[in-house]
């Protein structure tokens, strides 16, 4: 298992080594330079690789990634509370205008149907609050 990580990490090494070669052959640069940096721009790359613990980076990697979805669902349900509050309130508006109303035109009758409307969107509010809230 341990040979098939060194042989997928030599890959990209081998990768990274010819793309900085070719980086550096392509300068415009006399040939002896452009050997010489080379030259230095592989050993530099060779001096990095042997410095890479490999199972290190994978573990910070996946333990970034899992912090990263931790936050995400944190992130998520604060959202989601606070539209959910406004939505509420929006609710508890919009039952009390239409007890006022029913008031405004005297209608007892409308007047008591709009107010237990009233309640219950306080009630079914509250509820869907405090289950968000958990």
């Amino acid at each position: 298992m341990m040979s098939k990580k060194k042989s997928g990490f030599g890959k990209f090494l081998l990768g990274a080594g010819i793309g900085a070669g070719l980086g550096v052959l392509f300068a415009p640069k006399k040939g002896s330079e452009t050997r010489k940096e080379l030259k230095l721009k592989f050993d530099e790359l060779l001096a990095k690789a042997k410095e890479v613990d490999v199972d290190e980076v994978k573990e910070t990697i996946e333990t970034k990634i899992e912090e990263i979805k931790a936050e995400l669902e944190d992130l998520d349900k604060e959202k989601v509370l606070k539209i959910a509050k406004k939505k509420a309130n929006d609710l508890q508006v919009k039952a009390e205008e239409l007890v006022n109303y029913a008031i405004e035109k005297g209608t007892p009758v409308l007047e008591k149907a709009a107010d237990s409307v009233r309640l219950k969107t306080i009630e079914v509010t509250k509820q869907i609050l405090e289950k968000l809230e958990k």
